[in-house]
């Protein structure tokens, strides 16, 4: 399987079925199994998972997990119909999704409201955990799933967050960047200095696009 390209024109992309994604309020309760809402992200540690023994010989309790993690700001940005992101963390850039059909989507001005995320792409991160922490304070949306590489439309969920708090996730979490329900928005985005990441297209795998909400309030 080819690794995705990330940057690339929407009308590259064929029409597709949508599969509606269930929205959730993340709260302390919702978040259990995927991670956690984070008030202080001064005072909050990132999961590092320690590097996986190639066979019987366990790995040493006390190094493989060193690498530490890295820090930077996510940008999320709505360009007309097409939605960016922008990791300057792990120099990552990023068309996350579309508003329409990404054949009539259009990047220079906005053809409908924008009530949704036509998400093609899911990844996740088996060396760390990833804490977003909104230096706007506005509401934004984050599709996820449990670990598994039998990754299937039905296992996503969407839990809004109303900007007040910052949303970590675990090791191994499915995930797509931060969704913005305004113009853009800037998070701070801390995770594993290693980066391993394993991708999931939607499209091309389950012959759909996850139609994520993206409601101002849920």
């Amino acid at each position: 399987m080819n690794a995705p390209t990330y940057i690339f024109d929407a009308s590259e992309k064929p029409s597709l079925p949508l599969h509606e994604v269930p929205l959730v309020i993340a709260t302390d309760e919702t978040m259990q199994g995927y991670g956690c809402l984070v008030d202080d992200p001064d005072n909050f540690e990132i999961e590092i998972t320690r590097w996986p023994a190639q066979g019987w010989r366990p790995v040493d309790p006390d190094s493989g997990d060193e690498g530490g993690w890295v820090e930077g700001t996510f940008f999320g940005d709505w360009q007309g119909d097409i939605l960016y992101g922008r990791n300057e963390a792990v120099g990552g850039h990023y068309v996350l999704g579309w508003s329409t059909d990404p054949q009539k989507a259009d990047a220079k001005a906005q053809s409908e409201p924008r009530t949704k995320v036509l998400l093609w792409h899911m990844n996740y991160h088996p060396d760390g955990g990833q804490l977003f922490f909104p230096l706007d304070k506005k509401p934004f949306v984050v599709p996820v799933a449990l670990p598994g590489d039998d990754l299937n439309p039905d296992k996503v969920i969407a839990f809004w967050c109303d900007g007040t708090r910052g949303l970590y996730i675990h090791p191994g979490i499915w995930h797509e960047g931060i969704f913005p329900v305004h113009d853009s928005q800037r998070f701070s985005d801390r995770q594993g200095r290693v980066h391993a990441r394993v991708s999931a297209d939607i499209g091309q795998e389950f012959g759909v696009y996850l139609s994520v909400p993206l409601p101002e309030t849920p």
